[in-house]
């Protein structure tokens, strides 16, 4: 089985480059997410997110959009919100 390749839209990649984050991390998040949820204002797109341990644990979000031929990175960016939900979840 192959593995899809990603096209990086136009945003995705100046959010890379803006903000100065590892294209190494936005892959991981779009192949092996720790964990997704829907967009709400588009039910396309998917919004897959992982933990960056090497980014002091700071979450990363890509919202995709997944088709049998590809994977579209719509944008790339660390997610506040996110990680404040993990901290939520993880009180006793």
């Amino acid at each position: 089985m192959s593995v899809k390749p990603i096209r990086w839209m136009k945003h995705a990649r100046d959010n890379l480059r803006d903000r100065r984050l590892s294209p190494a991390w936005a892959e991981a998040a779009i192949r092996t997410p720790d964990w997704t949820e829907p967009d709400p204002n588009d039910p396309a797109v998917e919004r897959r997110f992982k933990v960056i341990e090497e980014a002091a644990g700071r979450v990363i979000r890509v919202p995709c959009v997944e088709t049998a031929d590809e994977i579209r990175a719509l944008t790339v960016l660390l997610d506040r919100g996110a990680r404040r939900a993990l901290r939520r979840k993880a009180r006793p």
